[in-house]
């Protein structure tokens, strides 16, 4: 099986790296068990980068291996350090690729050493408790996960970036006019489609340096496909003249140079997009004598049309001089014609949802789905084996209105709501008016809400409604007594009741009882 040198087309799967976990830490010392938390954050994953590299003419490196992916970051540690940085990854391309998605649509064009385009952005590191921690929660038993990267298929296409772009049928000279005008060495042969990939080569035209590409085989029927022409036209698209060469000693039946010049314009014209690109027609192989005499037959007609023609031999170099030197003049107005391309760095980002806020409520077959990016990123960093951050989830859903939301939109107790990707979803239980956990006292890594039963929550909501109705000389202690003794008579505030034998102060056999 032959081994491609040269590759234009590959389909690349990229991943760019997870952020590292932030850390749950206690600073602990010597008479200090308990100093505060002190986790650090997690490091962001690295990035895919694309990034134009002069240096090279192929994409044959991923062909090889399509599937690239960039370092994660690390996790957090205790005492406030923070996980380092993954290393982004940067995959040079040649100048003129086009990115696309899988479904054509074109991302980026890739025009100019060192631009770059961040294909797939790393994903954020986790916060450690020690960034959790606020006025009201002093001392996060939790932090939070890091977001996996992005991940994304896309298309590669390389169009040659060359000034003068040569065209004509198999066999005209095309690989011999290059191998004459530059230090590009082609295989050259006397056989049609020898040349399978895109020659280019360097010409200097006293200070004019400019690049020179061949486009193989076209043949007629190229823009239906016929032949290599077909998969190479579009390597003429960025050029900014097109040279026919025509060959002009051709013993096939029924060929001439007038006839090959119509048919190549022909198939330029179905292709499309070439219509205002400058041409040059070089007759090549004038040192035949039949070449030479065909040449003189058909050159005023060719002038009569139009075209600027020049007599030439690849073999022997006549008048190739003068076609260097009309090339360079058009190659110096195009590029005074042009604005100066400049390096540029290409981001990708996620078009916002006209008219859209921080997140929607839809219903579907399997209940209500709540989506939005900022939901969607806090159930990514969730880590739901522990109680508290999953309390400390609920309040950021609950401050951002997602609650109330569903309310509004009809949710009622026991609906599953689901947060996240299509198919990979975390489905809740919508339970409306419960109070935000994550604030609350409580032992460390426990959500009370996991709890039914909290007859102290009760108590303090009957305190605070009596005290609407409390006289003047009554405390809140005065209150809350009082209420103790109407709810259950004869019970103290110890729960037992003062005389019993529950009473450590009373005794049956005490004189004084």
């Amino acid at each position: 099986m032959a081994v491609p040198t040269f590759v234009d087309r590959v389909t690349l799967h990229v991943s760019a790296g997870r952020g590292g976990h932030g850390v749950a830490s206690v600073h602990r010392e010597k008479f200090k068990p308990l100093g505060g938390p002190d986790g650090g954050n997690g490091g962001p994953g690295g990035s895919v980068i694309l990034r134009v590299d002069p240096s090279v003419t192929t994409l044959i490196d991923y062909h090889h291996s399509p599937k690239r992916s960039a370092q994660n970051g690390a996790g957090g540690g205790g005492s406030h350090r923070n996980g380092a940085h993954g290393s982004d990854l940067v995959l040079p391309v040649p100048d003129g690729t086009v990115v696309t998605d899988m479904q054509g649509n074109v991302l980026a064009d890739m025009v100019g050493a060192g631009t770059e385009m961040v294909i797939a952005q790393g994903g954020r590191g986790g916060l450690g408790n020690a960034a959790l921690a606020s006025s009201k929660r002093k001392a996060p038993g939790f932090a939070l996960l890091g977001e996996p990267g992005e991940e994304i298929e896309i298309g590669l296409e390389l169009k040659v970036v060359a000034d003068i772009g040569l065209v004509g049928y198999p066999s005209a000279g095309k690989s011999s006019l290059i191998a004459a005008i530059s230090r590009a060495r082609p295989k050259i042969a006397n056989y049609p489609f020898t040349t399978l990939v895109p020659n280019l080569g360097v010409v200097r035209a006293g200070d004019t340096v400019f690049t020179v590409a061949d486009v193989p085989g076209l043949i007629e029927g190229a823009a239906d496909g016929r032949g290599l022409g077909h998969d190479f036209l579009r390597h003429i698209e960025r050029c900014a003249a097109i040279v026919h060469v025509v060959d002009t000693a051709s013993i096939e039946p029924g060929r001439n140079p007038v006839d090959d010049l119509a048919a190549m314009e022909h198939e330029l014209a179905r292709y499309g997009g070439l219509e205002d690109r400058p041409r040059l027609v070089a007759l090549n192989k004038v040192d035949v004598p039949d070449g030479a005499e065909i040449a003189e037959m058909v050159i005023d007609e060719m002038r009569e049309a139009g075209h600027l023609v020049f007599q030439i031999s690849a073999a022997s170099g006549q008048g190739t001089k003068e076609l260097i030197f009309a090339m360079a003049e058009i190659v110096q107005r195009a590029r005074a014609e042009r604005p100066v391309a400049e390096a540029k760095r290409i981001v990708l980002r996620p078009q916002a949802v006209a008219g859209g806020g921080d997140f929607e409520v839809v219903r579907d077959n399997d209940g209500w789905r709540v989506r939005g990016e900022k939901p969607e990123r806090w159930v990514r960093q969730t880590d739901f084996s522990n109680e508290e951050a999953v309390g400390y989830l609920a309040d950021r859903l609950n401050r951002l209105g997602v609650e109330v939301e569903l309310a509004k939109k009809g949710a009622v107790e026991g609906d599953a709501v689901m947060i996240g990707a299509l198919d990979n979803s975390v489905v809740f239980d919508f339970k409306p008016s419960v109070e935000a956990g994550a604030e609350m006292l409580g032992r460390r890594g426990e959500d009370q809400r996991f709890l039914e039963d909290r007859p102290a929550n009760q108590r303090r909501r009957d305190i605070q409604e009596a005290m609407e109705e409390k006289s003047e000389e009554e405390t809140r202690a005065d209150v809350a007594r009082r209420l103790d003794r109407e709810m259950r008579p004869g019970v103290g505030p110890m729960a037992y009741e003062i005389g019993s034998a529950d009473d450590p102060d009373w005794a049956e056999d005490d004189p004084d009882a």
